[in-house]
Parts: structure tokens; sequence; C-alpha cells
């Protein structure tokens, strides 16, 4: 099965900036429509970005829209996101989220998780 692994979170003051990593193994990541969610704790886990396969759909959460850029490297089986402008609400556990056969949508059926990585916006 896929294997997913986060990286890139940290301790960052608001305003500042962070690039998300995540390296998937073990399936065919370039087919994968792949997904960015996040947990705050009290909160359920939420849609943040998705990008399909091909790179050409892109899916943004109204609350990081503007703020926030997602795109693969599918040589590297890798995507990422990257985070501007950050505000203290961004503060949670960010997890990447593979859909074998989707559109990258916060709809779509996310069956293989990443451990999480922790983003905390110091205000």
């Amino acid at each position: 099965q896929v294997q997913l692994v986060e990286s890139g979170g940290g301790l960052v003051q608001s305003g500042g900036s962070l690039r998300l990593s995540c390296a998937a193994s073990g399936g065919t990541f370039s087919s994968y429509a792949m997904g960015w969610f996040r947990q705050a704790p009290g909160r359920e886990r939420e849609f943040v970005a998705g990008i399909k396969w091909t790179g050409k759909r892109l899916y943004y959460a109204d609350s990081v829209k503007g703020r926030a850029t997602i795109y693969r490297d599918n040589a590297k089986n890798t995507v990422y996101l990257q985070m501007n402008s950050l505000k203290h609400e961004d503060t949670a556990v960010y997890y990447c989220a593979a859909d074998p056969d989707g559109l990258g949508s916060g709809a779509g059926a996310y069956d293989h998780w990443g451990q999480g990585t922790q983003v905390t916006v110091s205000s």
C-alpha cells in the first residue's frame, strides 16, 4: 500500500511561511490525486488543498485560498503545500492523503494518510 510521510512543519510567527512536503512510496504516485488536510484541537479534520495527478485541477479551502499553493513533483513522488501569510488559525496538524482515482477535491475518496506534521503559528 501507499506510504505517506509529511515533513516541513514547525513553529512560525504570524505572517511567516512554511513549505510542507509529503513523500510517497509503495504506489504509483503519478496516478494519485493528492490532498492536504488539517486538524486543530477541538475541530474536525478539514480539507485544505488538493491536486489531481495531472496537476491541472487545483482545489483550495476558502480559508487558505490566496495564501496556499499546492503543487507536485511526480518525478520525486512528492506533493508540497506552500503556506504564506500564516495566521494563528492555521495552527493544526497537517496531513497529506492519496486518492488513487480522484480529482483532488475535498470530496475525494482519500484512502491513504500520512502521520501528520505539526504547524504552530504564534500570534
